[in-house]
């Protein structure tokens, strides 16, 4: 049975995730937030516009790697979760089928209206992005590029996850494996944001 995109985003975007008597949001083995995208999207813009011109790579690194990490770790959450046995797991044969369900289920919870449109196994990964929160950016200061750090490091920990070998909950290894770059951004004025990932390597 081949992934079913549809099928996927409609069960999993009526799935209630809510908050235990802590405060905190216990769903799909991980703790989640859930928090307006303008909070998210302020944090990155203070980040990148306070810091010196010579210092914004750095600054944008870093956003990309918390991605990365948040990606790696909750990716292992939901692929390891009950919610995914049952509406996910029936349609798996291969890695390439996790990948494909894993962004159908990014798609299906608001983070972006993603797919994957060119994948060779192991090796390179083509996201095209039509929609996410980070494309709405508010004040982009000196930012003269994209900046989707959280689909850029959730893209390549997706890979991570796929080809980089056994999960590490240390992540020591496994993590970054994979790198992605953010060739294409509706921030930019581009019709859709595209992200290359390629090995590490």
């Amino acid at each position: 049975m081949p992934v079913d995109r549809d099928i996927i985003i409609d069960a999993m975007s009526k799935i209630q995730v809510t908050s235990n008597n802590e405060g905190l949001v216990p769903a799909f083995n991980v703790l989640v937030t859930q928090a307006p995208t303008n909070f998210w999207n302020s944090f990155a813009e203070l980040i990148t516009n306070s810091v010196a011109p010579e210092l914004k790579p750095a600054a944008e690194a870093l956003l990309e790697n918390a991605a990365h990490e948040c990606g790696y770790h909750t990716g292992y959450g939901i692929i390891t979760s009950e919610e995914w046995a049952s509406v996910c797991a029936p349609m798996i044969e291969s890695p390439e089928d996790v990948l494909h369900a894993a962004f159908a289920v990014f798609t299906a919870w608001g983070w972006a209206k993603s797919e994957i449109v060119e994948l060779i196994p192991g090796e390179k990964m083509v996201v095209r992005a039509y929609d996410y929160y980070e494309s709405d950016v508010v004040d982009r200061g000196a930012l003269k590029g994209p900046c989707a750090y959280m689909i850029q490091g959730v893209s390549a920990a997706f890979m991570d996850l796929a080809y980089g070998g056994e999960y590490d909950p240390t992540g020591q290894t496994g993590l970054r494996t994979f790198k992605c770059e953010q060739v294409k951004g509706i921030e930019c004025g581009d019709e859709y944001g595209e992200f290359v990932v390629t090995s590490a390597a």
